[in-house]
């Protein structure tokens, strides 16, 4: 019998497993311009403390989601952008989708009225999955970062939550 998945809040503890999977987002190429996972504390400052999950079973961390705030500025309070990534070795069984239903429903208990996602072109897998979960493309950035000396795409997605925000 396979052992259960639970999305469970992340915890600091969860750090170096989380940075694991970073790392093996950036190491793709198509996840991220970032070259290397930051130290806890940035990465910490930088995300939203009440919107972070991990799918974990047997203690393990397979997977990891979260939001950052998209401004400080208080008429965007409700705006945030989705960070999803699942471990290479639980690719195509389901993690993916599990975070981002659980992360909407989070952020929507929040107050979060618009998710977006800036995501390469490339990654077709990510894609799929916002598509698949009310994401829409709003439009494609052209050549909006320089990567390894390359200018890259971006496709920008947007959820919009059909309770939050509608008064």
């Amino acid at each position: 019998m396979e052992n259960p998945i639970q999305i469970d809040n992340m915890l600091q503890e969860d750090w170096e497993q989380v940075r694991n999977i970073y790392q093996e987002g950036i190491a793709t190429g198509n996840a991220t311009f970032q070259k290397e996972a930051p130290s806890w504390e940035d990465w910490n400052n930088s995300h939203l403390s009440e919107c972070r999950l991990v799918a974990r079973s047997e203690g393990k961390v397979l997977g990891w989601a979260a939001l950052s705030p998209v401004s400080s500025r208080c008429v965007y309070a409700g705006v945030a952008e989705v960070s999803i990534y699942v471990s290479q070795s639980w690719n195509g069984k389901g993690i993916g989708s599990k975070l981002l239903e659980s992360l909407i429903q989070i952020s929507e208990k929040s107050g979060y009225w618009t998710l977006q996602s800036g995501i390469f072109p490339e990654n077709v897998s990510s894609l799929k999955l916002h598509l698949k979960y009310g994401f829409r493309e709003v439009g494609r950035r052209e050549r909006i970062g320089k990567m390894d000396g390359v200018w890259r795409d971006t496709i920008l997605l947007e959820r919009r939550s059909k309770v939050v925000g509608m008064k």
